[in-house]
């Protein structure tokens, strides 16, 4: 039996075309598809891993990895987004346990276009911030 993997995360969305706008900014590329009626919308976030935006989803704490914690935010901060939690290391990486040896962790909590509260994770070389 193949290992398991993540395949699909679900995330309320009351309008779509504002979700879309958004995710779209934040993952650099557009919807895989969208489904309208009733009302699906999907982003690719690697890996075959799809985000699944729609209104009957309940609100879910999502993680997004970013390339950069601090310059995300920043851009999104500039778009009008509100911050909840600045970046900030979360811890280092000591082995490669849970991330690469020698690196720290950082995140960041902003809400999306539908009041969601969404994690942007990145790791940076150790003593960067």
């Amino acid at each position: 039996m193949p290992d398991p993997k993540l395949a699909q995360v679900a995330q309320r969305a009351t309008d779509l075309d504002r979700a879309a706008r958004f995710y779209e900014r934040l993952l650099g590329s557009p919807p895989l598809a969208r489904f309208d009626p009733p009302g699906l919308l999907f982003f690719s976030l690697g890996d075959g891993t799809r985000l699944l935006l729609e209104a009957g989803a309940p609100s879910a704490l999502v993680y997004v990895r970013v390339g950069d914690v601090r310059e995300t935010v920043e851009r999104l901060r500039a778009d009008g987004v509100p911050v909840e939690s600045e970046p900030h290391v979360i811890f280092s990486h000591e082995d490669d346990t849970l991330g690469p040896a020698g690196t720290d962790e950082e995140m960041a909590f902003v809400r999306d276009s539908e009041g969601n509260l969404l994690g942007l994770v990145a790791t940076s070389p150790k003593g960067r911030a």
